[in-house]
């Protein structure tokens, strides 16, 4: 994910710029459904540790709350609280909605904010602001080459996560 990259617009293939909007606003869902996910689980995970803790306490106070301690509400809640796999998974959490954040911006951002400022320049355009090309362009041709790029990008970041992960 480029954010900066993706919100650019080239106001030289405005048609091209149109062509690609729809999967570009579609990839971003798909980013904020995944990062929406992943908060899911976090948060999940955080019941998960948090019922165990508990359990343990309850189970077995002298040893996890102290000797002579009750296992009372914040006794307990004290004790997961402070516990180290509660922190971790508060910390996931706090990531996750850190991400899910972000990625929701983007998502809104190319949903609404480029697709308004591509109808702006179409509209621009239309008005002869522009300069245009003296021939006409090959739309096939540029979408096959915009193609490449996006495959040779891909294919690059896959073959450095390969490599870091050897």
């Amino acid at each position: 994910m480029d954010y900066e990259k993706d919100m650019k617009i080239d106001e030289t293939a405005l048609d091209v710029e149109w062509f690609e909007q729809a999967p570009l606003a579609l990839r971003y869902g798909k980013y904020w459904a995944r990062a929406r996910r992943n908060l899911t689980i976090a948060e999940e995970k955080i019941k998960v540790v948090r019922a165990e803790l508990i359990k343990l306490a309850n189970l077995n106070p002298d040893k996890y709350l102290g000797k002579d301690v009750k296992p009372t509400g914040p006794n307990v809640e004290a004790f997961y609280r402070n516990h180290s796999r509660h922190k971790a998974a508060k910390d996931e959490w706090i990531e996750a909605q850190y991400n899910l954040n972000m990625i929701e911006v983007a998502k809104n951002e190319i949903s609404f904010t480029r697709k308004a400022a591509l109808e702006n320049l179409v509209k621009l355009h239309g008005q002869g602001y522009f300069a245009g090309p003296k021939m006409p362009r090959n739309l096939t041709e540029e979408m096959q080459k915009r193609d490449k790029e996006v495959n040779k990008r891909i294919g690059s970041k896959l073959s450095h996560k390969m490599k870091r992960h050897e």
